[in-house]
Parts: C-alpha cells; sequence; structure tokens
C-alpha cells in the first residue's frame, strides 16, 4: 500500500482522552465485582497507546467507557475535555471479529456508518471508493463479502471505520484472529493509515510484541481490579517494520521490561489466590 500524506490542515486530527480516579464495579451473582479501582490515564490527542495485561483487569471496559457505552460508577472520563455521557460520531470501534453485513457488497459495508449518520449517497459513494482503495481493495467493491479471505474482510472492517474520520479509534484486539503472515501484514497497514490521518487510538491487545511495534505508550494494567503498574513510552522512530521486532536493540529492552512487570503480576495473583 502506498502510504498517503498527512494533510496540512490537519496538523492534529485527534482528541484527548481523560480518565480521572475511575472505579467501577459489575454485579455477579449476588456480589459487585470491581473491575477498575482508582484508573487514571491521560493520553494526548492523536497519540497511539496500547493497553495490555492479564484477561479480566478492566482493558475492555475501559474502551466501552471511552465510546460512551458504559458510565463509570465512579470518577469521569473526559472526551475532548467534555465528559463523556453517550456515544459519539467521533469515536469508532474496531474489533477481532470484522461483524461485516454478509446481505450487502463490500462497498455497501464501507458505507454503512456514513449512511448511519444521513450522509447523502453520493458523498458515501463518493468517500466509500477513497478508502477501498487505500486497504488496497477498490477491485471488490462489488464483491461478496462471504467470498473475502479473513485478512481482506478486516481491511473491508477498518475501512469502513476510518471512512467516518473519527477523532477516537478503539480497537479491541482488531488483528487476533488472522494468522501471524496476515496479522504482520495487517499491522503494518494500518501503521500507515493511521500515520496519515493521525486520530487518537486506544489498542487493547494481549500480544507485547505486537503493542510495542504500534504505540507511542504502552499501559501495563494489574490483575483485577484494574488498575495501571506501568506507562512505557516506546521509542522506536516512525515509520515502524516488521524488522524491528529482531534488528532493535530498543524493542528488545521493552519486550524484556514489559514481559518482566508482567510475569511478575501473574505470579503475584497466583501467590495471593493459592493463600486463599
Amino acid at each position: 500500500m502506498t502510504a498517503t500524506t498527512v494533510r496540512s490542515d490537519e496538523a492534529t486530527r485527534g482528541l484527548g482522552v481523560t480518565f480521572e480516579h475511575v472505579e467501577h464495579s459489575f454485579i455477579h451473582g449476588k456480589r459487585a465485582v470491581k473491575v477498575l479501582d482508582d484508573f487514571n490515564l491521560d493520553i494526548a490527542p492523536s497519540e497511539f497507546v496500547s493497553i495490555v495485561g492479564p484477561s479480566g483487569c478492566g482493558k475492555t471496559t475501559a474502551l466501552s467507557m471511552t465510546g460512551g457505552l458504559v458510565r463509570p460508577r465512579v470518577g469521569s472520563v473526559r472526551l475532548g475535555g467534555q465528559e463523556v455521557t453517550s456515544t459519539s460520531e467521533d469515536v469508532a470501534f474496531l474489533f477481532a471479529r470484522d461483524a461485516l453485513l454478509p446481505w450487502r457488497r463490500v462497498r455497501s459495508n464501507v458505507e454503512l456508518g456514513l449512511e448511519v449518520r444521513g450522509v447523502p449517497k453520493s458523498e458515501r459513494r463518493e468517500r466509500a471508493t477513497e478508502w477501498l482503495k487505500r486497504v488496497r481493495l477498490h477491485d471488490f467493491a462489488e464483491s461478496d463479502v462471504l467470498h473475502l479471505s479473513q485478512g481482506m474482510r478486516q481491511r473491508v472492517a477498518i475501512a469502513r471505520t476510518l471512512v467516518q474520520s473519527p477523532k477516537v479509534v478503539l480497537m479491541d484486539e482488531p488483528f487476533a484472529a488472522l494468522d501471524a503472515q496476515t496479522r504482520a501484514f495487517q499491522q503494518e497497514e494500518f501503521i500507515r493509515l493511521w500515520e496519515a490521518e493521525r486520530p487518537t487510538v486506544i489498542f487493547v491487545t494481549h500480544d507485547l510484541e505486537e503493542a510495542i511495534l504500534l504505540s507511542d505508550r504502552v499501559i501495563l494494567m494489574a490483575a483485577r481490579p484494574g488498575r495501571i503498574i506501568a506507562d512505557i513510552k516506546i521509542g522506536l522512530e516512525r515509520p515502524r517494520t516488521q524488522e524491528m521486532r529482531t534488528s532493535s536493540e530498543t524493542f528488545r529492552q521493552h519486550f524484556e521490561e514489559l514481559s518482566d512487570l508482567l510475569r511478575k503480576e501473574v505470579l503475584a495473583v497466583d501467590a495471593s489466590q493459592g493463600d486463599r
């Protein structure tokens, strides 16, 4: 894919995201289970931040709060300085499964969000066509999505997300369902698209290497109840490539630091459970 250039009139496309003293619990049976505990995080506009941590530590809950799908029981989440109280057209989600509509063709799937927002048909078609070119699927615009490979389907999902020009993109393990080769390709493709558009990205993953490769910062969360135990700025130059995984000493150092911290957290959890 040819990288597009950043438009000079849009130096900053993203919105800042702030979590302030957020606490949250879910009701499980007859008891409350705390998911987040005094969770504080400040993400700058157009920053790419990954959140990693043990399963159940509240990563997806934090995403849902940013998107207005969940309200914190304590504390606040702000988007561009405004408290999040509902869903917003500035925010878009990208999940592990593409969730394409099988009865719609490729172009029609890309247009879906624009259609919901009432964008005129001619503008929808023009914007969808532009994004299908960016993800190298313009020759498949009228194809049945059921006949596409999983990697191609995920590229359609990426186009459907970014065609809406979101200022914040919330990604919950979007490449987890792909095979290793396709996953590596999609990571590099998404980095190029992000560098051109520069929305703020909050990226949830269990893959430390993926987090390091993509992000400006990696946030490591403790096991439930989730809280931040490390906030690491990634010192890799952009553009990023897959070769950095093996050729970069900085990459190796980041990976060893995060692996060690995560291992200690998992061992501490196992020890505490063994004492019960």
